[in-house]
């Protein structure tokens, strides 16, 4: 979403106020700052994450791991998981993307890796992934989500994916 801006080369206080007004109503009902999420806690492996209020959660995995979300008006799923590193964490990173490429035939698009995290995001057959993955505090296991969503949804999507990168972090720390 766009704002644009009019203003007179002489236009007053009042304007300059009123577009003011304007600007922050426009950030405020902006789908990325809507209220209704709700905070996912995972107590196995110490991490949180804010999800959508248009996911629906399919229940924590038997092992305790993570959770699977939903929105089927927009056919988007959302995987939250932890895992312990088997290695370092730049190895782990880089299985999960050959992972994606060989086992899934994503085309990676992007790519972003750090010692403590990871993003990227691939896409095919019209579908788009993104994944971000951080170190958690103890340093022997990370916390992971993985969105997938239609290239269709990429705009509505793109201010959910923010959100959910920024809230991804370990609660033990």
């Amino acid at each position: 979403m766009g704002v644009f801006l009019l203003l007179e080369p002489n236009a007053g206080r009042f304007t300059a106020m009123r577009t003011l007004i304007l600007i922050v109503f426009a950030l405020l009902s902006s789908p990325a700052i809507a209220q209704g999420w709700e905070r996912y806690d995972n107590a196995r492996f110490g991490y949180s994450m804010d999800v959508p209020p248009v996911f629906a959660g399919s229940g924590e995995s038997d092992n305790g791991d993570g959770e699977s979300f939903y929105n089927p008006s927009g056919a988007q799923g959302l995987v939250v998981w932890g895992a312990g590193l088997v290695g370092d964490f730049e190895g782990e990173v880089s299985s999960a993307m050959d992972y994606a490429i060989a086992e899934n035939g994503w085309n990676i698009t992007y790519q972003a890796v750090t010692p403590r995290w990871a993003s990227f995001s691939g896409i095919t057959n019209g579908r788009v992934l993104y994944q971000r993955m951080v170190l958690l505090c103890d340093g022997t296991s990370y916390a992971a989500f993985r969105a997938e969503y239609s290239s269709t949804n990429m705009t509505d999507m793109t201010p959910v994916i923010e959100r959910l990168v920024q809230s991804l972090k370990g609660s033990d720390c």
